[in-house]
């Protein structure tokens, strides 16, 4: 596993980052823990949650992943080790301010999570998608704040359009804040024109942490689906089809097969590995439920594509 700097900052963490969503939802307790114990014996030591997951899941009251995580890093002894990621916004409780970027929401929500994380602070703490009803220097006023108060290390955001980013990027420059050293956006071979628009190059210029999630495609980028053949009958199923059922997702698919197969590797290693060669991204999300499945995401660790395989990726996943 090797380690690179949260954008601009020095804080090191591992080329993958581990998402948790699936802790209590279609992962138990023991399946997370097993998962997190294998990840860290690999080297990895980025994991990210949200206080929201999984809150859409009836009688899920949402901070179960993060519960799960603190209890985690609890028995293992293990909090210095882990550079440790989590996000406000979503609604969390009852009434006009169970959810937004207010100094309110904010203030209420980061020490709902210190408690449920069982720790005394969070090192990248992340807006989870900005709020219109905010103005931008109250949101970063109260980052500031925890970063000043040391609940909070660096600060980071998720979502967030190149002229949102920008904004607050000026507004943190303009009054001496902290500013975001790292975004979340949804990147994927198969979903690059929201990311390479705008953001890639504002994060480029401006030594902004690239921290991608979905970069499999929510599992299209696996190899289990193929050109043809018959989808699975499932929603999560139906959801991949009506969004990659396309000629340049599947050209995009073949492609990356047909390197894997050259170098050995399956397609999710080929898909991880051509954003680990892009010098812009730092660490994409992997999920998993199994050890398994995070052993094959693992295998795309310090693999680099030459300039012949990312131009032969780039014209099969051209977008206009």
């Amino acid at each position: 596993m090797e380690y690179r700097n949260l954008g601009r900052t020095g804080l090191q963490v591992s080329e993958l980052c581990l998402g948790t969503m699936q802790w209590g939802w279609t992962a138990s307790e023991e399946e997370g823990w097993t998962v997190m114990d294998a990840f860290m014996e690999a080297g990895g030591n980025f994991i990210d949650t949200a206080d929201v997951y999984s809150r859409w899941v009836e009688g899920n009251p949402g901070g179960v992943s993060e519960q799960i995580i603190g209890r985690w890093m609890k028995a293992r002894g293990n909090r210095r080790q882990i550079v440790l990621a989590t996000k406000v916004r979503g609604r969390m409780w009852d009434g006009p301010n169970g959810e937004g970027l207010s100094r309110g929401h904010i203030m209420a929500a980061v020490e709902d999570s210190l408690r449920r994380l069982d720790t005394d602070y969070i090192d990248l703490y992340q807006t989870h998608w900005y709020d219109a009803q905010t103005p931008i220097d109250e949101t970063m006023r109260a980052l500031d704040d925890l970063v000043r108060q040391g609940k909070v290390r660096y600060v980071g955001c998720s979502n967030y359009p190149a002229w949102r980013l920008a904004k607050a990027l000026w507004t943190s420059d303009k009054l001496a804040l902290a500013r975001y050293d790292s975004i979340q956006p949804h990147y994927s071979l198969v979903h690059r024109a929201e990311f390479e628009r705008g953001l890639k190059g504002l994060c480029e210029e401006e030594g902004i942490s690239v921290i991608p999630y979905s970069p499999l495609a929510g599992g299209f980028l696996t190899g289990k689906y193929r050109r043809g053949q018959d989808w699975p009958a499932s929603a999560r199923a139906d959801g991949i089809r009506k969004r990659y059922d396309n000629e340049r997702s599947w050209t995009s698919l073949e492609a990356l097969e047909k390197i894997g197969q050259a170098r050995g590797k399956t397609v999710a290693q080929m898909a991880l590995a051509w954003q680990l060669s892009q010098p812009v991204i730092t660490s994409p999300i992997i999920g998993a439920n199994s050890v398994k499945q995070l052993n094959d995401s693992l295998g795309a660790c310090g693999v680099r594509l030459t300039a012949e395989e990312m131009a032969a990726l780039d014209a099969a996943s051209a977008w206009e």
